[in-house]
């Protein structure tokens, strides 16, 4: 973990790959697939960024008699600019609300293009566990002062579990894929 921020807080954006030397680029012209790093981080960028209080300013004394109700849905997709190169882009929605009674509603869309060298088993896990994961921090920070901007406290989001989300993903795909399987093998 602490090469990784030093990588990070070198300036290059690189993730480590266990291997000391794939993370020093050779001085020479050109770069060769043992000097490349796993993972860079190209550029980070809001793409869209909605925050909506459309029961202000009468919401603020009913926040201080209930308790709100706060749902976070995230949500990760990825895709290929040019390769090596990728889009990753983390969706956040969170929805406050008093009963029926909607306090906030926010929607971020933010951002990464990621230069992966990785072999392409491994190319998507890297870009909805490892992309991600190194986005969050700052759209948690973009959504607290977010919330704070717009007269509430600050919504804090706890860690999120990416690899979960991606197994939950590929559940879901496998279970999806299985019943068309099973007509086509019904057509045959």
């Amino acid at each position: 973990m602490t090469d990784e921020k030093e990588s990070m807080a070198s300036g290059n954006g690189a993730v480590p790959t266990g291997n000391s030397d794939a993370e020093t680029p050779t001085n020479g012209g050109g770069e060769n697939a043992a000097n490349t790093p796993a993972l860079a981080i190209n550029a980070q960028y809001i793409k869209d960024l909605s925050f909506e209080a459309p029961a202000t300013p009468q919401i603020f004394k009913e926040l201080q008699n209930q308790q709100p109700n706060i749902s976070v849905h995230v949500d990760v997709k990825a895709e290929n600019i040019a390769p090596p190169a990728y889009e990753v882009i983390l969706s956040i929605k969170a929805e406050c609300k008093i009963a029926e009674t909607s306090a906030f509603i926010l929607e971020l869309s933010y951002g990464g293009v990621f230069t992966v060298n990785v072999q392409e088993q491994h190319l998507r896990p890297v870009l909805l566990i490892e992309c991600p994961r190194l986005l969050f921090p700052f759209a948690r920070q973009i959504i607290a002062m977010t919330t704070v901007n717009g007269g509430f406290l600050p919504l804090m989001l706890g860690p999120v579990d990416f690899a979960g989300l991606y197994q939950k993903q590929v559940q879901d795909q496998a279970a999806a894929a299985a019943p068309a399987e099973d007509n086509d093998a019904k057509l045959v």
